[in-house]
């Protein structure tokens, strides 16, 4: 079973966790990768480039010169295409983009890419991720206290959203919040260390394992913080 340090946030290790083999523990599957990863990226495309027709270019309704006796090719308007201002041949009309990937399928990628975090020890597990002030000086602090120091780009991955954690990590070039329910290939794939709370690492292991929703998922999360509460009162 795979397992990875627990740090807190002087950067001291202070527990090992088990994780979840289904989940942090497959085989990285490149090609179910490849077709998700392409599909999202085609997915972001907006699709609304955009060219005039000879039908479409304001102006030409008169003939530029009589039909015979001139000596020049016959024209019947100056906005054929091989005139300046004239329309344009087969250019870019407005299409959607749009590559649809089954659900089973964009799982198992994000599985492999997880799986691949955690053999190559890019995931850093974070005991907790709190700070009373949003200050970019205290989150470069834990930064640095992490194995993930180094000049590395780093995605930190929330349960909740929260505004100073945010605030404090707007301003560090190499490094970006997102929440969890947010989790995706190519930003996954685009960091090299994946830093993220205890609760974070429960939700995925709920909606990636379990197969629940994420409404589902942060409502059991919740639970789980208020028995605990309630047992340590």
């Amino acid at each position: 079973m795979p397992s990875t340090t627990v740090y807190n946030q002087a950067g001291e290790a202070v527990e090992q966790l088990e994780l979840s083999e289904q989940v942090f523990g497959v085989a990285p599957n490149m090609a179910v990768l490849h077709q998700v990863v392409t599909a999202q990226l085609v997915n972001r495309r907006q699709g609304n480039a955009s060219t005039k027709t000879r039908s479409e270019v304001k102006g030409g309704g008169k003939k530029p010169y009589r039909q015979k006796g001139t000596g020049r090719a016959r024209q019947g308007s100056t906005r054929a295409p091989q005139f300046r201002h004239g329309g344009v041949v087969f250019g870019p009309r407005p299409h959607p983009y749009h590559h649809d990937v089954p659900k089973k399928m964009r799982r198992l990628a994000i599985r492999s890419v997880l799986s691949d975090k955690v053999a190559n020890e890019n995931l850093i597990v974070i005991k907790d991720l709190v700070l009373d002030t949003p200050r970019t000086k205290d989150m470069l602090t834990i930064l640095s206290k992490l194995p993930s120091s180094g000049g590395k780009k780093v995605l930190m991955m929330l349960p909740q959203r929260d505004e100073n954690v945010l605030l404090s990590t707007r301003n560090i070039s190499n490094a970006k919040v997102q929440h969890v329910s947010s989790i995706n290939v190519v930003e996954l794939l685009k960091h090299d260390y994946l830093v993220m709370p205890m609760k974070t690492v429960r939700w995925i292991e709920l909606v990636f394992g379990e197969g629940l929703s994420a409404e589902e998922a942060s409502a059991r999360i919740a639970e789980d913080v208020s028995a605990s509460a309630g047992s340590e009162a």
